[in-house]
């Protein structure tokens, strides 16, 4: 298929054309994934979280009614990652130690430029953050990943989330406390360079 406008082919996918939508697919599968990854904690869980939400997505295409087609994708994959919270609550089978996962999840953490020890440096810097952003309630958890990892807007994350604006802001605000909070109490397992100080 020859079409790369976005436009074309959600037009095209909301038709049922199903090569159509595989571009879709294409073009967000790293972000939503990436997304599933920082909120869940685990790449199996990731990958089933971000494969039912592009088959919801794809369901629900016919009745997409304009606006960010990523916001709207992104907010389906943040509900199937909700389902899968949920279910593990009922079913609780890992611990947080077991979610930490790989830092080199998502290409979006990979440098080609960059030194071994700075990669070292970097991957000990992820994993502390990722095991501190586990730790934050789902809701907020969702809404920081979506801004200071994904770098949505607040008006971006409102629709994402299906939130009002200023709830938005406060559990952003209150998320990145408590991941601050987590930082600093878990200093010592920073690489030396990011280790926070309490006075500042």
């Amino acid at each position: 298929m020859g079409v790369t406008d976005e436009g074309a082919l959600i037009a095209a996918a909301s038709r049922g054309d199903v090569r159509a939508f595989n571009q879709l697919v294409i073009r967000y599968q790293s972000i939503a994934y990436n997304l599933a990854y920082r909120i869940l904690g685990d790449d199996d869980a990731a990958s089933d979280a971000t494969q039912d939400a592009f088959m919801s997505a794809f369901k629900a295409m016919p009745r997409f009614r304009g606006g960010s087609f990523k916001a709207w994708v992104l907010r389906i994959v943040t509900n199937a990652c909700y389902d899968q919270l949920r279910a593990r609550r009922r079913r609780p089978t890992s611990s947080l130690d077991d979610m930490e996962g790989e830092a080199d999840h998502s290409p979006y953490l990979l440098d080609p430029a960059e030194r071994p020890d700075e990669a070292a440096s970097r991957r000990e810097l992820d994993r502390v953050i990722q095991a501190g952003i586990l730790t934050l309630p789902a809701d907020q958890r969702s809404i920081l990943v979506l801004s200071d990892l994904q770098g949505m807007d607040y008006q971006e994350i409102a629709q994402a989330t299906g939130l009002a604006l200023g709830t938005v802001k406060s559990r952003l605000s209150r998320g990145r406390a408590k991941l601050r909070d987590y930082l600093l109490d878990h200093r010592e397992l920073l690489p030396a360079q990011y280790r926070l100080r309490s006075d500042r």
